[in-house]
């Protein structure tokens, strides 16, 4: 089947990464596995994050215009070059989907949604345009996919059956951080020789964009945690780059020059190296919907020490593939990663678990079989 795509927060194109493009490229791959050809329908960014009235009115304005162009392209493209159903990822009141529904309705096929987000707060608010919007966009979907139960509480009651909201688990390609963890000992010396890193102590690793927020305030949490361990021997590689590089490093610098190295940016296909030659992967995860960075580490068979927020309970099986502590606990923070830093056995133990429950729950074949039971669900009820 030709699938039309869309993600209108981030394009799996944009130039700048996150986990929101990486997903939204995953979920391409993942329907591509299950047989199917996927089209990117449209690069149109329809976020708006400082609640500009006028900002949005014409980003909708846009949204429209490029709806009814893609309408009339599907129209008089032949009858095998249309897309067969409309999929979008990742709206919400700041990111609204402008152009699904109304291609969706004009074309006569089956409207799905991935990983929508809904806050009924917002209903007044700056975004009420956007937020309405999303409302209407679950109301009209022939299927809907939640990453997380946080999500799907807030789900339920705008759905046209229940049925129609399924779990989508986040997701990824798991063979090449497999592959690095085969590897470890060979990506290890090299990442040390590039950087300068003593191979001998622990590595802490952090994979993070350096923006303001919560990316930011993460950082923050980190820091105040490590100081309370530094009476121990280990190295904080940080992976990411950005504009708070600055107070990063300000959230850091109490810890030691010789502790932290910054390896900056690295393009995706060079991740899985980073994760499988750490110790353990240390991210406190404020306000994260569930962190792709903690999925990937846990497929490189790396133990986790994260905060029990939203989601990041479902990625990490506390006691088994990592540790989970409470929100805002630095102290709890910084025993957890005590703990692991004094048992080699429990990060090799937890390491193993991790890297065996991403292969069964969060891989690439188990999401392809959850979209295309998605895709059935919708084209029966369309």
């Amino acid at each position: 089947m030709r699938i039309a795509f869309y993600a209108p927060l981030k394009a799996p194109t944009h130039a700048v990464p996150s986990g929101d493009r990486r997903m939204a490229g995953l979920i391409m791959a993942a329907l591509e596995t299950a047989g199917h050809a996927v089209d990117l329908a449209s690069t149109l960014r329809s976020y708006e994050g400082e609640g500009n009235a006028a900002r949005q009115a014409a980003i909708r304005a846009r949204g429209a215009a490029e709806a009814a162009a893609l309408v009339r392209r599907y129209r008089a493209a032949p009858k095998h070059e249309r897309p067969a159903a409309w999929f979008t990822y990742h709206l919400y009141h700041k990111a609204p989907d402008w152009l699904g529904p109304e291609v969706g309705r004009a074309l006569g096929i089956p409207y799905l949604v991935a990983e929508p987000s809904f806050a009924p707060k917002q209903a007044n608010g700056p975004w009420a345009d956007g937020h309405a919007a999303v409302a209407a966009a679950l109301a009209r979907a022939d299927a809907v996919l939640a990453l997380t139960e946080d999500d799907a509480e807030c789900l339920r009651p705008l759905v046209r059956a229940p049925e129609r909201l399924l779990s989508l688990p986040p997701f990824l390609d798991v063979a090449p951080y497999r592959a690095a963890q085969r590897a470890r000992a060979a990506h290890r010396g090299k990442i040390a020789a590039e950087l300068g890193l003593d191979a001998e102590p622990p590595w802490l690793l952090a994979v993070a964009m350096m923006r303001r927020g919560d990316k930011l305030a993460s950082y923050r949490r980190l820091g105040a945690a490590l100081g309370r361990v530094t009476d121990l021997e280990w190295r904080l590689l940080v992976v990411g780059a950005g504009p708070a590089r600055a107070e990063v490093e300000a959230a850091l610098g109490p810890l030691g020059g010789e502790r932290v190295v910054y390896a900056g940016a690295r393009p995706p296909e060079a991740l899985p190296a980073f994760y499988a030659a750490a110790d353990a992967f240390v991210w406190p995860a404020v306000d994260e919907a569930y962190g792709m960075a903690v999925l990937e580490a846990q497929a490189a068979g790396l133990p986790v020490v994260a905060g029990r927020v939203r989601g990041v309970a479902e990625v990490v099986r506390s006691g088994k593939t990592g540790v989970l502590t409470p929100a805002g606990d630095d102290g709890a923070f910084a025993a957890a990663v005590r703990q692991l830093l004094d048992d080699r056995r429990l990060r090799a133990v937890l390491g193993a678990a991790a890297a065996a429950s991403v292969e069964e729950r969060h891989g690439l074949a188990a999401a392809s079989a959850t979209l295309e039971r998605a895709l059935a669900l919708a084209h029966a009820g369309a």
